[in-house]
């Protein structure tokens, strides 16, 4: 398997694709139809910020399981265009947040005590120690706009230091604010307490141009740091602000075009601190995101959970082998009951009972989905299958019950059109068997394998013994069988057959041809 790298990234990153086997490419600065040349044959893509990857380029890549981007960001990653192809989106979002914290508190410091300034004056034979009288933070209130986990960092680092710490996010809960010693407040509340103002969002339709003039009024003064996200604070606003003494500083990273253009407003503002994207340029944050994609890359190319999929259903590492056995098990429930449905599905659900309640199911109902529809879809995965199922008006549920009447865990998959549903229940025997024990409510013992047949039949003498016939006649061998009945003698029954070979059609119009058989389905695994 090929993994693409366009960006550069630490060795240790390339090193680690390469010793778990894998055909590793760099190509920095490809772009346009160089990129999707390259891109055609990959299995994994590794970016950083430089590379655009499109819709096209996901056109262009058949065989792509996964995009892994060296960083946070992935605003250069069209992620809806990724999720419709069935590419798992993932980041590294842990590996340069210390570093990223860090620098956002330095930047702090250097505009409050106007270092830079201050350095170059010096350098240039001036002694102006009367021209600059900085801010201490102590006793100041930061307000940090996204508690995420950079936003989090630097508000424990500066609330060591002796400061009030406000916050706005609309997506944190207030139990785990007040653990960071914050203050969870409406956006214009964190504005106007603010002396030092931080950004921490990623760049999205929302956040875009979120601070502006109207915003940076409402600060009224102190210091605005933006180390997360170009084009989330409006660049000529926060220059005006700080010319017109509105702000009393501000200190920037990050910018709405990068390489910055030499008349970019902040770039002339004498009380504006910039640096160019430094946020995550350490070498220990480096090397720890190069080496934490190469790892997501290799857990999606073997098929395993992705930790960080922005995308689809990730899971703890700690939590996969308990659920693992599960995902196949729900996948090969949906197939069987959207073949043995055979109409279009207008709703999904997934029910969880026993032990595997108690677990963080996300992964496996995903999985449940892309049985449902491959034998309806072409190229679904559990990246997808969600997709899928909102695009076709499928509504999918959930359900979970601690209790279970006969197995320690028991997952089922039920599929319904109107008034006809159909549900098929699996579990694991002996710890990873899988069997299917419930069909349509018929209670049995099948493995789930390659070739099944599914028979439907009146409980008479002699019935399995045609079938059996048939079968041979037509050199199709029988690999195991699996019968049940659901009410006396007599009455209705089922019966799953493993076969070695699939069944022509003829062979079940023959089947079929006698009265004692009410229905014959074939399932392919």
């Amino acid at each position: 398997m090929k993994v693409l790298v366009t960006d550069p990234i630490a060795d240790a990153g390339l090193d680690r694709l390469r010793d778990a086997g894998y055909e590793v490419e760099t190509a920095y600065e490809v772009e346009g139809d160089a990129l999707l040349e390259a891109v055609s044959d990959a299995n994994g893509l590794i970016v950083r910020s430089g590379t655009q990857v499109t819709s096209e380029v996901f056109e262009a890549a058949p065989d792509l399981v996964i995009v892994g981007r060296a960083g946070i960001g992935v605003d250069n990653i069209d992620i809806e265009a990724a999720t419709e192809h069935g590419v798992i989106v993932a980041n590294a979002p842990e590996g340069n947040v210390r570093a990223a914290a860090e620098h956002t508190v330095a930047m702090g410091f250097a505009a409050a005590r106007s270092i830079p300034q201050a350095h170059v004056r010096l350098k240039d034979g001036e002694w102006a120690k009367s021209d600059y009288l900085g801010n201490e933070v102590n006793g100041k209130t930061l307000g940090v706009v996204g508690l995420g986990r950079v936003g989090q960092e630097v508000a424990k680092k500066l609330g060591s230091l002796g400061m009030d710490i406000v916050a706005y996010d609309p997506y944190i809960g207030q139990e785990r604010a007040e653990q960071l010693g914050a203050e969870l407040v409406e956006f214009d509340d964190c504005l106007s307490r603010a002396d030092f103002l931080t950004v921490h969002t990623p760049l999205t339709s929302e956040t875009e141009g979120l601070i502006s003039t109207d915003e940076l009024a409402t600060m009224g003064s102190g210091y605005l740091i933006n180390c997360a996200r170009g084009g989330v604070v409006d660049e000529a606003a926060l220059a005006q602000a700080v010319e017109d003494g509105v702000l009393d500083g501000a200190a920037v990273d990050v910018f709405a075009d990068e390489p910055v253009s030499a008349d970019n407003p902040l770039l002339s503002v004498d009380d504006i601190v910039v640096t160019p994207h430094l946020g995550a340029s350490t070498s220990a944050a480096q090397e720890n995101v190069a080496v934490s994609t190469a790892d997501q890359v290799i857990a999606a190319l073997r098929e395993e959970p992705v930790m960080n999929a922005l995308n689809a259903p990730s899971v703890d590492e700690s939590a996969f082998p308990r659920i693992r056995p599960y995902i196949d098990i729900a996948e090969t429930a949906g197939q069987i009951a959207a073949q043995l449905l055979d109409a279009r599905i207008g709703e999904v659900e997934v029910s969880y009972q026993g032990d595997i309640a108690a677990e963080d199911v996300e992964l496996v109902t995903a999985s449940a989905l892309k049985g449902v529809f491959t034998p309806l879809e072409w190229q679904v995965n559990a990246v997808n299958a969600p997709q899928i199922a909102k695009e076709r008006g499928i509504d999918v549920t959930e359900s979970k019950s601690r209790q279970s009447e006969d197995f320690q865990s028991l997952v089922e998959v039920t599929v319904r059109n109107g008034e006809d549903e159909m549900t098929i229940a699996g579990t694991l025997f002996a710890g990873e068997d899988p069997r299917i024990v419930r069909i349509d409510g018929y209670r049995l013992d099948a493995i789930p394998h390659g070739t099944m047949l599914v028979a439907r039949n009146y409980d008479k003498p002699g019935v399995i013994g045609f079938i059996g016939t048939i079968l041979g006649e037509n050199n199709v061998n029988i690999a195991g069988m699996f019968n049940a009945r659901r009410a006396k003698a007599g009455g209705e029954a089922l019966t799953v057959y493993n076969l070695d070979d699939a069944i022509p059609d003829d062979v079940r119009e023959k089947l079929l041809d006698d009265e004692r058989i009410i229905d014959v389905d074939v399932i392919t695994l």
